[in-house]
């Protein structure tokens, strides 16, 4: 160790004590503090784009993956959860559908009244868009589902009856006193009076939904089964899209909830029909345009041949034809006369003369190939 050396730290010494005294150390202990706290915050809090990651709250996790406990299938959906259900068709798309279940709740209220002899009223919830499988798994048991076959479209339907609606209708039709609320009995499977009574319901509903269905075409729906475990009502697959409706029945103080579930595949063969606008209450008719339309056809003109007779002649033979050339026509004055327009036979007649006219007496009426065309025409 050298000489020099004592001298630098009893210089070093006296530089300290000097800063102590003009009150410089308290600045430097502060500042010592400031980069301790830093180097700890950045240990416990790794760094984004310069600055510390925030940590997100229960809530804000659940907006942004769309789940939460209080959700409902009512509501909106968004985040993650909005994505993954992109892939479904919105039923606005659809709206004479609409309509139509508006028309299911009128009939409904009127049937379901004299069904149960008590004042009914029946309100649409909600109409929205679902996978099969998902709305299966969120059928709240017990429960009953009814499955039908849509005859002329060929495919099939579910329609689902809460417990609250069972013991109510079951109470109703079996004599219940008014002002209490029906039983439930927890625990058993439904008896046979129950389903059979249930099920005389879901004809009613079935039957007022053909009615609803009736502007627009005709469709059966048959009641085929009624299941209590929705493994067994499988009638798509788990992925395919559906509409729902949810349909509410008040009792007075009694009722409960009826969803009819019809995948895209049973409404495809209507889609067309479903598409145009609702004008009116002719579901999409305008009669104005009706009966304007009709009051034209019935003034057009349209152009009668009256053909005597046929013959095929070879291209060559047409073009030797000469200015007096004569044809010989198979047919005599008491041959029938074919009456046609374009390529279409309306009728026979027998040839004659009125005056200086020549004139078709007509053998009998349009035939019923040409009605067709000439509808098929206008």
């Amino acid at each position: 160790m050298s000489d020099d050396e004592p001298m630098d730290q009893d210089a070093l010494a006296a530089e300290w004590e000097a800063m102590a005294e003009d009150g410089d150390d308290l600045d430097l202990a502060s500042e010592w503090e400031a980069m301790v706290g830093a180097e700890d915050e950045e240990q416990e809090l790794p760094t984004v784009g310069g600055g510390p990651e925030r940590i997100l709250n229960q809530d804000e996790i659940d907006s942004l993956l769309g789940f939460s406990l209080s959700d409902d299938d009512s509501g909106d959906k968004s985040g993650i959860r909005a994505i993954i259900n992109s892939a479904l068709v919105s039923y606005e798309r659809l709206p004479m559908l609409e309509i139509v279940f508006d028309r299911l709740v009128r009939l409904m209220t009127t049937s379901l009244r004299n069904f149960t002899s008590d004042n009914v009223e029946v309100s649409l919830d909600n109409i929205s868009s679902i996978r099969f499988g998902d709305y299966l798994n969120s059928i709240p048991l017990p429960a009953i589902l009814a499955v039908f076959r849509a005859q002329q479209l060929d495919n099939y339907g579910l329609l689902t009856v809460d417990s609250n609606l069972i013991y109510s209708i079951v109470d109703v039709l079996l004599g219940g006193r008014r002002g209490t609320s029906a039983m439930r009995i927890e625990g058993r499977p439904y008896t046979t009076i129950e389903r059979m009574l249930v099920q005389r319901m879901i004809e009613v509903v079935l039957d007022d939904a053909k009615q609803a269905f009736a502007p627009l075409t005709e469709v059966d729906f048959d009641l085929e089964r009624v299941e209590t475990n929705p493994r067994f009502a499988a009638i798509a697959r788990p992925a395919n899209a559906a509409i729902l409706v949810k349909l509410r029945i008040d009792m007075e103080d009694r009722g409960g909830r009826i969803e009819l579930m019809l995948p895209y595949a049973t409404l495809e063969p209507i889609r067309k029909m479903l598409l145009q606008q609702f004008m009116g209450e002719k579901f999409g008719r305008d009669n104005i345009w009706e009966g304007h339309l009709a009051t034209e056809l019935w003034s057009t003109k349209m152009e009668v041949h009256a053909v005597l007779d046929e013959q095929k002649i070879s291209l060559g033979d047409v073009s030797n034809l000469k200015v007096g050339d004569t044809f010989f026509l198979d047919a005599t004055p008491m041959s029938d006369v074919e009456l046609r327009c374009g390529a279409v036979t309306l009728t026979r007649g027998r040839m004659g003369r009125i005056g200086h006219n020549v004139a078709l007496r007509l053998n009998g009426p349009l035939t019923p190939g040409a009605k067709k065309a000439m509808m098929r025409f206008a």
